[in-house]
Parts: structure tokens; sequence; C-alpha cells
């Protein structure tokens, strides 16, 4: 990912083609999840237009992406750039947040400034200012969350509810900007905060 951004940076696209090429060649992402992770984030940084995205989504779509923290973060930040390129502010705002948070976590400072630079281009200074009120959950959403909160893994979920682990790791993105967290491991807390949905009145009354 570092050489494939360093590339695109310096306008050097086919050298960026070539090493993905090579990365695809190789297998790479077939060795472990956290280099699948990074090689969809390089090729969401090499891909031009609304493709991109896609690409960006996949890695962070990745099961128990969280396990990396600073190699999601840095394709939250990548995704969060390339957002904000695009026009698409309100959007980039909430990667670009999640990139913040978990980069001043891990005390990266000089990734920390880079994402608060960005942040504070789309109009926000705090990446505590991205949700104001976490935004509701489905039903389905929030039956993942409280499996996910106790520990299973996305397989171990999508066998319960009978779902492939890679739509559980699709809806967890999802989940995840909804109740203001990056990880799996601040689920507990985040869905003890909000309040049991209302239940459907008596047939007695």
């Amino acid at each position: 990912m570092d050489l494939v951004e360093a590339a695109v940076r310096t306008g050097r696209g086919a050298d960026a083609a070539a090493h993905l090429t090579a990365l695809h060649q190789a297998g790479i992402a077939k060795l472990s999840p956290r280099l699948a992770m990074l090689v969809s984030g390089a090729v969401g940084l090499a891909t031009s237009g609304p493709d991109a995205i896609g690409f960006f989504e996949q890695a962070l779509a990745v099961d128990r992406a969280d396990r990396w923290p600073f190699e999601m973060a840095r394709v939250e930040l990548a995704y969060g750039e390339r957002l904000r390129r695009d026009r698409a502010t309100k959007a980039s705002r909430r990667h670009l947040a999640a990139a913040l948070e978990t980069f001043e976590s891990l005390g990266a400072k000089p990734w920390a400034a880079r994402a608060a630079a960005e942040l504070r281009v789309t109009g926000l200074t705090s990446p505590r200012q991205t949700i104001h009120n976490p935004a509701p959950l489905t039903a389905q959403e929030r039956e993942i969350a409280l499996l996910a909160a106790t520990g299973l893994s996305n397989k171990q979920i999508g066998e319960r509810l009978f779902l492939s682990h890679r739509t559980i790791g699709a809806h967890l993105y999802q989940i995840f900007p909804k109740l203001g967290i990056t990880s799996r491991a601040a689920l507990r807390d985040a869905l003890a905060d909000i309040a049991e949905p209302d239940q459907p009145p008596s047939p007695e009354h």
C-alpha cells in the first residue's frame, strides 16, 4: 500500500498499476485477511472515479478488520481523502474521524496529524463532532451488533443468522458509524447506551 500510494501521489500511475498486477499475480491477498485488506485499499488508491469506493468498502469489510487497527486506519484515511476530493464531504468526515481516533490511540502522531488536517478541511476539528446522536439500528443490525459484542466472529454470527461472513462484515461496517465507534471492542458500551426499541402495545390495550 505504501508503494502504490507513493506512486499515485507522484503521478506514476503506470508504476502503481504494475505493482498491483504483481500483487494479484502473486496471490498476496489470499495469504491473510490483513493482506487482503491492504491489497483492496491499495487498489482503491490507484482506481479513479466512483469504482474506487467499492474497493475501499471491500477492504473495510474484511473479516475482523479491527484486529489490525493501524492498517484499518490507513484504509479509512485513504477512503476519507478520496471522498473529500470527490466533494462527498459529509461521507468523508466519518472515515477521517475514525482514522484520526485510531491513530491518536496508537500514538501514531504523523498519521494523526495528516488525518486531523484532512478533517479540518471538511470543516471539523474533532472526530467527536461527526456524530451528535447515534443513528437507529435496524432489527437485524441490532442482532448482529449484540452477537458481535459477545465476542463471536463474523463467521460464527453468519452461521447463526444464515448469512455469509462477508455480509456480516458489511453490516458491521454500517453499524460502527451509526454507533459512533470504530471497533468491535467498543460495541458493548455503545449498545448499553442505546435504549431498547419500543415494544408494540399489548393486545389487551
